[in-house]
């Protein structure tokens, strides 16, 4: 039998991704008292930025908000995969944590023994995945919120009858050959703005089917602000700061007038696609979203690259449903067959909490659906579980920092206590609360929320139960949040 390898820290930070990267330098900066690890299950750091291998993979957030307050960012706005992992690497190097980074390490159950104050976390590591235990007081999840392993594809009618390749974003093959080749891609979010233009160029032709339109904004791939900034030679920490403020303040204004104008917003973004795809092209049938602004991403198209790609016929854009696969195709509701070599399933992922690991208090298994969410950071009845879920309209990362602080914050108070266990708590007043979900979907309903609210902990209708997903509000709330309320329970 082999013997599991032993390991013990005061806190772990579960991924290597952005969020587990700013949670290791936040926690390494003010909680210099604490041990930890970081474990992560592939190879490197990155966590999305080193899954995702589509064509032309890039982020949808500009990168003086998606990337870190404390490391400056000097590159365009809108960055490649292979730009934020250098970004990110040059992060760990510069702030040390080489040494508690541990690859390869993939955790499958965490449980919360009493006695021992301690989660106890199994899993296996190394190419021959050996088995190793840990045991650790906090537990601090920075997994993401989607399985990386299994995307979301839906059953078509007919897939097995296809003659061509079909292939997912999420697992793309590095010799795939789509030179001169008819390529289908199903979707029409960020992903698919993202593989269409970078793949237009070596294709026959690529076309965007999608069932329904997304909002897009093509900007220019640079920012006038910090371009000023630095011709009159601002140091880059303070361009960094100015312009993030300001990408910050702007976000504000337009999510406040998607909410309060949403036709004058939505005219506007029509406007400028218009602009770039012309009066002749259908703009009302292929993108003129169903819902308002902001109801989901607006998926930003730097460049335009995607009209481009259109308006050079290199690429289209279909709007129908798929009656069915065909050996040669897609058979649409409308009768039309889309011709392909090659279809790209740009559906989405799934969801998954914790990054799918099976959590457990005692043995017993948590159902996340039951508990309730403390600040959107805790939850009922969880000892020293921290979970971090970032920001879905503002740049994930600026949630990711907050919540870093917020936990530092916790722990350093826990030292001057001399605790070593907290644990939100329900009161006997908050037994009538009513349970709402944890993204509320009138305001924010993307499918991959859809398909998995059910999974999701639950939020109240009272403080501190709540999880705003503002980020100008949590921006003051959360550094200012009482450490002694009625609910957090020392021991």
């Amino acid at each position: 039998m082999v013997q599991a390898k032993k390991y013990k820290t005061d806190v772990l930070i579960v991924g290597a991704g952005i969020s587990g990267i700013a949670s290791a330098y936040h926690l390494k900066e003010k909680c210099p008292n604490h041990d930890f690890m970081i474990l992560e299950g592939m190879d490197s750091y990155g966590g999305t930025w080193l899954t995702h291998k589509y064509p032309g993979v890039r982020s949808d957030s500009d990168l003086y908000t998606f990337g870190y307050s404390f490391k400056p960012w000097t590159g365009v706005p809108i960055a490649s995969a292979k730009e934020i992992l250098n970004y990110m690497g040059e992060v760990i190097t510069e702030s040390k944590l080489n040494d508690q980074l541990y690859f390869n390490h993939k955790i499958a159950s965490a449980d919360w023994q009493a006695a021992k104050k301690c989660w106890v976390i199994k899993g296996v590591f190394g190419p021959e995945n050996q088995p190793f235990v840990l045991e650790t007081n906090v537990l601090w999840m920075a997994a993401g919120y989607y399985d990386h392993k299994t995307p979301y594809t839906p059953e078509f009618p007919g897939m097995s009858d296809f003659d061509g390749e079909i292939i997912h974003p999420q697992h793309w093959p590095e010799d795939l050959d789509y030179s001169d080749k008819q390529v289908v891609v199903i979707g029409s979010g960020a992903t698919a703005a993202t593989i269409i233009p970078a793949m237009a160029g070596d294709t026959k032709h690529i076309t965007m089917l999608q069932r329904s339109p997304t909002y897009f904004v093509p900007l220019e791939n640079k920012n006038e602000l910090a371009d000023t900034l630095r011709q009159i030679d601002v140091p880059e920490a303070l361009v960094h700061d100015i312009v993030r403020k300001k990408i910050l303040f702007d976000a504000k204004q337009i999510h406040e007038a998607s909410n309060a104008y949403p036709d004058i917003v939505k005219a506007e973004l029509l406007k400028t696609v218009r602009g770039f795809l012309g009066e002749e092209f259908d703009i009302e049938k292929h993108f003129t979203p169903s819902y308002r602004p902001w109801q989901q991403r607006i998926a930003c198209v730097p460049n335009g690259d995607l009209f481009a790609g259109i308006n050079t016929g290199k690429a289209s854009v279909v709007t129908d449903q798929i009656d069915r696969f065909v050996s040669n195709g897609i058979l649409l509701k409308s009768g039309e067959v889309l011709e392909a070599d090659i279809i790209v399933t740009a559906t989405g992922f799934n969801l998954a909490m914790v990054g799918g690991v099976q959590v457990s208090l005692e043995g017993e298994p948590v159902d996340f659906a039951s508990m309730t969410t403390y600040r959107g950071v805790l939850f009922s009845g969880m000892p020293n579980f921290i979970n971090i879920f970032g920001y879905l309209r503002t740049s994930w990362t600026m949630r990711a920092e907050l919540v870093a602080e917020y936990v530092c914050r916790l722990l350093n108070h826990m030292d001057e206590k001399g605790v070593s266990v907290v644990t939100p708590e329900l009161r006997v007043s908050d037994a009538d609360m009513e349970r709402k979900p944890f993204i509320s979907p009138d305001d924010f309903n993307p499918g991959y929320l859809q398909r998995a609210g059910h999974l999701m902990p639950k939020q109240g209708d009272r403080s501190p139960w709540q999880f705003s997903q503002d980020y100008y509000s949590e921006v003051s709330e959360l550094p200012a949040a009482s450490l002694d309320d009625d609910v957090l329970k020392y021991s």
